[in-house]
């Protein structure tokens, strides 16, 4: 019975597993980003600095849940956001910011004016209803007439909007055919004119998780929202540089280990993904169908003034800005595009792209270093971007410049009916910051072999166009299968047409039954994904392997206390259910979820906690909330995802059916005894 019962939990279509969503939010939660303004922060102070730094994110994603959860409160006393959500806010705050205070006063200076941050303000909610009246918004796009992607019937989209309540919304895409050509052209370098490309896979075999080593070290839900993640196989909160230097890869060239991740983008079609119940996913406002990108490729570059030298081993830059929706746009760095578009270039909205064109983001990375440090207490000081003339401000080198171009092969949503048609799209977010297109930004971790990294300088510094894939090193990619050629019928050219943008991202054989690139070839690495690529219709086939190959967060003990030696989560999209209507989906138990799979239930408890249960630097996951490895912690532990839910919903059937087959045998002979 206890089988039967946790199978009709987790059944596709049962009530009981309909995601717990929330239909409607008023605003969003302004807080001051205390951590952009620690640009000096002593050694020996920033490991605790780092823990309260993540603390004061969970504080703030804890507050926009009860937000979100209160409609009803909120409706009838117009204090209650105030008294018992705000307030309670800026007290944890307060003592947060404080605790930094101290921690960087006994071992330095004390920061002036950091109390100054504790405080937030409630943002009102943006207005959904756009467009009712037929009017335009962005260049000829209609706006939302009413939508409701939170099930809200005919009456209108309340709140933020989107599928979890907290965007996107009608205002935030554009036509990328109404924005002139606004792309700077790189024409008359004269300094350092070669590029080097490497080809790490599109992470074809779906290494996610909603950690960030580099910001949140040792905090498992470091970044509350999912990444994906190419290159390093090992990258996950408490991953320390030589876990990271051992780790597997899923470059062509093993000498390239390095780690680059990256929000992941979700249609918001009403899919449960298997984080759907887990911090970092669906519980914190990201959810829907985690879409595997059509083509990666990422490209170094010069300098246009002379040459570059080798980036230091383990430099981390950060472009872009997560929260840059409330923090403004000085460290905003995101760009949208469609291919045959791509000198058109947005940065606070999503491209809505013609039929046959297909959804780009590109990043630029900084490209000046101090010649000093691989991080600084923001994790922005020790890098800059060059000046207009492509100069580095003095004290900074010129190193080579990492530009990332990512294509999706995904349809502009159908935003008169609100997506119900064709889906909304958008990057996953802290919950407050409502899946702005503006919060757009990756990351990157430089774990090159020295000897790969003097061959990149030494291509870029003479003019030459270099593929890593060419020069020397173990060749192969360790990750296996992340779609470097087969999986994804590039042919496996992605690397050496990396940066050229000649056929912008088109005709790379991406239709043969790919579809949107939902990680079905996820349960078996390396089999390619036209294999099973037909939307999950060969689901039932594989439904046991994904808890095998995705260790849910509070399964298999012996990892959940490693540490840096765990490997990271392997979250199988092919397991996300499709639902018939996403309004129906807005159910279920989110506080009960949440426990499983390794306490989770400290970190999202939405019903008094203190808002402090962030793991220190050195705790083990175990001890922890949610797995650093990607908190689908919903699914059950160990094999319970994939394989203990569906054996109940299987087996429980052949039993009865076995006791009736038994019990006519039985029958049959008593009748022929003439006993009956």
């Amino acid at each position: 019975m206890a089988v039967n019962v946790y199978a009709s939990a987790t059944e596709d279509g049962s009530p009981d597993d309909r995601v717990e969503q929330v239909n409607s939010a008023a605003g969003t939660i302004d807080c001051p980003d205390v951590g952009s303004e620690l640009t000096e922060v002593p050694a020996g102070a920033r490991e605790g600095v780092d823990k309260e730094l993540a603390a004061l994110d969970q504080q703030i994603a804890e507050a926009y849940q009860r937000l979100q959860n209160s409609v009803r409160a909120r409706q009838q006393d117009s204090g209650f956001a105030d008294d018992a959500i705000m307030s309670p806010l800026r007290e944890k705050r307060a003592a947060t910011v404080e605790r930094i205070a101290i921690a960087i006063d006994r071992v330095g200076d004390r920061p002036e004016g950091l109390n100054s941050l504790a405080a937030c303000e409630l943002r009102p909610a943006e207005n959904q209803n756009t467009g009712q009246d037929g009017g335009e918004q962005d260049g000829g796009v209609q706006g939302g007439d009413g939508r409701n992607q939170g099930g809200q019937g005919e009456q209108g989209q309340q709140g933020n909007g989107g599928q979890a309540g907290n965007g996107p919304v009608a205002a935030d895409y554009a036509d990328i055919r109404s924005v002139q050509p606004n792309a700077a052209n790189g024409g008359g370098q004269s300094g350092s004119t070669g590029s080097f490309s490497t080809d790490c896979g599109v992470n074809a075999n779906g290494v996610f998780n909603s950690d960030n080593v580099i910001v949140a070290p040792g905090v498992s839900n470091g970044a509350h929202h999912f990444h994906d993640y190419v290159g390093n196989q090992g990258n996950n909160a408490f991953a320390g540089d030589e876990d990271l230097a051992a780790a597997d890869t899923s470059c062509e060239n093993q000498g390239d280990r390095s780690s680059y991740f990256w929000p992941v983008i979700r249609l918001q079609n009403g899919t449960a993904e298997q984080d759907a119940n887990s911090p970092g996913g669906g519980i914190e406002g990201n959810a829907g169908e985690i879409v595997t990108p059509k083509e990666v490729t990422m490209t170094f570059v010069g300098s246009p003034r002379g040459e570059v030298v080798e980036m230091p081993r383990l430099l981390r830059i950060i472009t872009g800005d997560a929260k840059a929706f409330i923090n403004g746009p000085a460290n905003a760095n995101a760009s949208w595009s469609c291919t045959g578009f791509e000198d058109r270039q947005l940065k606070d909205k999503y491209p809505l792209c013609p039929s046959g064109s297909d959804v780009v983001r590109t990043f630029k990375f900084q490209s000046c270093w101090d010649g000093r440090n691989i991080d600084s207490a923001n994790h922005r000081t020790h890098v800059a971007f060059a000046a207009a003339d492509g100069g580095c401000a003095a004290g900074f080198e010129a190193i080579p410049q990492l530009v990332q171009r990512i294509v999706y092969d995904v349809d502009a949503p159908s935003l008169r009916d609100g997506g119900r048609t064709t889906p909304l799209f958008a990057v996953d977010s802290f919950p407050e910051q409502l899946h702005k297109a503006v919060t757009d930004h990756g990351d990157f971790i430089n774990v090159f072999d020295e000897d790969l990294m003097r061959a990149m300088v030494d291509c870029i510094n003479d003019g030459r166009e270099c593929d890593a894939a060419d020069l020397g090193g173990d060749q192969g990619g360790g990750g296996g299968d992340q779609g470097d050629g087969d999986d994804q019928g590039n042919g496996g050219d992605q690397g050496g047409d990396a940066g050229q943008g000649d056929d912008q991202g088109q005709g790379q054989g991406q239709d043969d039954g790919q579809g949107q690139g939902q990680g079905q070839d996820q349960e078996q690495p390396g089999n390619g994904q036209d294999e099973g690529a037909d939307q999950g219709q060969d689901q039932d086939e594989n439904a046991a392997e994904p808890s095998e190959a995705a260790q849910a967060p509070g399964g298999a003990g012996d990892q959940a206390n490693q540490g840096g030696d765990r490997e990271p989560q392997v979250l199988g999209s092919v397991k996300a259910t499709q639902r018939g209507n996403p309004a129906a989906d807005d159910k279920g138990g989110e506080g009960e979820q949440a426990d499983k799979g390794g306490g989770g239930g400290e970190v999202v408890d939405d019903a008094g906690d203190d808002g402090d249960a962030v793991a220190a630097p050195g705790q083990t996951p175990a001890a922890n909330a949610p797995s650093a490895a990607g908190q689908p912690g919903a699914q059950g532990s160990g094999s319970a995802s994939g394989s203990l839910a569906e054996t109940g919903s299987q087996l429980w059937p052949a039993m009865i059916g076995g006791v009736a087959v038994l019990a006519g045998v039985v029958l049959l002979r008593r009748v022929r005894r003439g006993t009956y």
